[in-house]
C-alpha cells in the first residue's frame, strides 16, 4: 500500500478537492485548479510528442509567470527533470548550465529569446526551443501547443528517489553546481513548511521570491498542497508588491532580508495599502532584528525566519515561536526571531561542530560549522562526484555556515565560514556588525567585509546605503558601532554606495565588494 512521496500528489488532491477555486492569478488572467492542472496535462502530452521522457532535462528561463509555475508539474509528471535557470545570469552562464545539465529543451520567456538565439550554436545537445511568451523565428509557441494538445499523456511510474529538479547554485567562487533534488526531498520540505507556516485554501500567496530559486523554496508545491492561490509577480518592486497586496488580498509571501528592507522602507502611502496580518517567511541570509521589529510593529505582519540552502531542499531550521517569547518586549522577541532556530520536524538532524567534528558548547559564543543529514538533503551534485564527496564528508552535509548554539538550543549564524573576519586573532561576525549599523536611523542597507590590514591582519570595512534624504558621515557611523560593540569589531572605514550587489534572491554578493580592496590605515 506504499505510495511514493512526491509533490505531484498535491496536484492530484487539489484537482479533486478544489477544482473551482482560483489556483493562479497572472495579471488579468485567472485559472481554477481544474483549468491550471488541465493546462499542465496538455503541456505534458505535448512534451511527450516531442520525445521528452523519463530522465530528460528541460531547462526553463522565465520570471514568475503561470507558464513557469506550470513547469513544476508538467515536466516531472512525465518523469523528466526540470532545470529552472537564474534569469539574471549572462549568455555565457546559460551556455554552461544548459550544456552541463544536458538539457534537450529550453523554454524561455520573451525577454530571453534573443539571448538563447545568440548562443544556440554553442548548445549541441539542444533539440527544441519553446517561447513561453512572445514569438520568434524557429521557436515553438507554448500557448499554441497547449491549445492544440489533448490532456491525455502516458504517466510513467515515479519513484520518490527519482530526480525532480536540478537547481544550480550561484557559483560566486567557482562554476555553479547542479543540486539534485528528488521527489522525496521536495515532498518532505513542503510538509515541513506547512507545519510552521500553515496555509489553507483561503490563503493567497504572492510570488515575490523567484520560482527558479530552490524551486521557490518549494512553495511552487506547498501553495497547491493547501489549495491556496498563487499570485504571480514578474518583478519584485515595492509599488507592485503593495498594490497587489491590496487588490488581491494577499495573506502570505516569502522574501529575503534585502527584500524585507525595501518593503519596510517603502513610502508610507504604499505601506498603508498593505493589509494587517500578512505572514512572511524570510530566509536566504540572516535578517536584522531591527527589520523584523519594524515590519511587525509598523505593518502588523508576522515574520517566520527559516534557514537552509539549495542543497537542503531548502529548509533545515525554523525560528520556532514559543510561549515564553510572547512575554518578551518586542525588541527582544525580534532579536530571537533573527536567529536561525531549531530543526524542522521533517528536516532531519542538525549540529554545529568544531574542526574535529565535535559539537560546540551551547554557550551562544563558541562558533562551529552547521552540518546536517536527513530527508531533505540533496542526492548530490549533478555530474560532480568530487564536489559531492567533499560536501558530504563523514556522512553529513557541510553547509559552510559558521554559527553558535544558544543555551535554549537555538542556532544563530554568525557568518559564512569564508566571510568570518579574523582581526588580531579575534573572530568578527560581519552579521553582528551589520545588525548594529542597521539600527542607525540613516542606514538602509549595509554589508561588512574583511580587508587586509597592516597591523591586525584583517579588519572590518563597511559598505553603506543610506535612506533617501538621510545623511551620515563615516566617523558618525564608526562611532555609532564602537559605542555598541567591542571596539575591534567596529568598521575601520565606510564607503557610501547607491546600492549593494545582490543575487536574484537578494543575497549580498560580498565577493564583489572584496574585489575593491581599499587601503586601510593602521589603527
Amino acid at each position: 500500500m506504499e505510495t511514493p512521496l512526491t509533490p505531484l500528489e498535491f496536484a492530484r488532491r487539489a484537482r479533486k478537492l478544489y477544482p473551482e477555486r482560483v489556483a493562479v492569478i497572472d495579471g488579468d488572467s485567472r485559472w481554477t485548479y481544474a483549468q491550471f492542472l488541465d493546462r499542465c496535462d496538455r503541456w505534458s502530452a505535448a512534451l511527450q510528442k516531442l520525445g521528452i521522457g523519463p530522465g530528460d532535462r528541460v531547462a526553463y528561463l522565465s520570471a514568475n509567470t503561470h507558464a513557469q509555475l506550470e513547469s513544476f508539474y508538467a515536466v516531472p509528471q512525465i518523469g523528466a527533470v526540470l532545470v529552472p535557470l537564474n534569469y539574471r545570469l549572462t549568455a555565457d552562464d546559460f551556455v554552461y548550465l544548459i550544456n552541463h545539465s544536458g538539457s534537450r529543451m529550453v523554454c524561455a520567456d520573451h525577454d530571453y529569446l534573443g539571448t538563447i538565439d545568440s548562443i544556440r550554436e554553442q548548445l549541441p545537445k539542444l533539440e527544441h526551443v519553446v517561447a513561453l511568451t512572445g514569438h520568434a523565428e524557429n521557436w515553438l509557441d507554448y500557448e499554441a501547443m497547449i491549445d492544440a494538445s489533448s490532456a491525455e499523456f502516458a504517466r510513467p511510474e515515479i519513484h520518490e528517489t527519482d530526480l525532480l529538479t536540478i537547481n544550480y547554485t550561484s557559483g560566486t567562487t567557482s562554476r555553479p553546481k547542479g543540486v539534485m533534488i528528488t521527489h522525496r526531498n521536495a515532498w518532505m520540505n513542503s510538509i515541513g513548511t506547512l507545519l510552521y507556516a500553515p496555509m489553507t485554501c483561503a490563503d493567497r500567496y504572492l510570488w515575490t521570491l523567484p520560482m527558479f530559486h530552490a524551486n521557490g523554496w518549494t512553495f511552487v508545491w506547498t501553495v497547491t498542497a493547501a489549495g491556496a492561490t498563487h499570485i504571480c509577480l514578474r518583478k519584485c518592486e515595492p509599488r507592485a508588491v503593495f498594490e497587489l497586496m491590496a487588490t488581491e488580498q494577499v495573506t502570505t509571501l516569502c522574501a529575503a532580508p534585502t527584500v524585507l528592507i525595501s518593503l519596510a522602507n517603502a513610502p508610507a502611502n504604499l505601506r498603508h495599502l498593505a493589509p494587517k496580518g500578512i505572514h512572511v517567511v524570510t530566509a536566504g541570509a540572516p535578517p536584522a532584528a531591527n527589520t523584523i521589529q519594524r515590519l511587525e510593529e509598523d505593518l502588523g505582519w508576522t515574520i517566520t525566519h527559516v534557514y537552509g540552502l539549495t542543497e537542503t531542499a531548502p529548509f533545515i531550521t525554523v525560528c520556532e515561536a514559543r510561549a515564553e517569547h510572547a512575554r518578551l518586549p518586542v525588541s527582544e522577541r525580534a532579536a530571537i526571531k533573527a536567529r536561525q532556530g531549531v530543526e524542522l520536524i521533517t528536516s532531519g538532524e542538525l549540529r554545529v561542530v568544531d574542526t574535529q567534528g565535535n559539537d560546540v558548547p551551547h554557550d551562544g559564543n563558541t562558533q562551529g560549522e552547521i552540518v546536517a543529514r536527513g530527508n531533505v538533503v540533496m542526492a548530490g551534485y549533478y555530474n560532480d562526484p568530487e564536489a559531492t564527496e567533499r560536501a558530504m564528508d563523514g556522512g553529513w552535509f557541510h553547509t559552510g555556515d559558521a554559527a553558535v548554539v544558544h543555551p535554549d538550543g537555538y542556532v544563530e549564524i554568525r557568518d559564512r565560514l569564508k566571510d568570518v573576519i579574523i582581526s588580531g586573532g579575534e573572530n568578527i561576525s560581519s552579521v553582528e556588525v551589520e545588525g548594529v549599523l542597521l539600527r542607525h536611523p540613516a542606514v538602509q542597507e549595509v554589508a561588512i567585509v574583511g580587508f587586509p590590514h597592516e597591523k591586525w591582519g584583517e579588519a572590518p570595512y563597511a559598505f553603506v546605503v543610506l535612506h533617501e534624504g538621510a545623511s551620515a558621515d563615516e566617523r558618525e557611523l564608526c562611532d555609532f558601532a564602537r559605542a555598541k560593540l567591542a571596539h575591534f569589531k567596529a568598521p575601520h572605514s565606510v564607503t557610501f554606495v547607491n546600492e549593494l550587489p545582490k543575487t536574484a534572491t537578494g543575497k549580498i554578493q560580498k565577493y564583489i565588494l572584496r574585489a575593491q580592496r581599499p587601503a586601510i590605515a593602521p589603527q
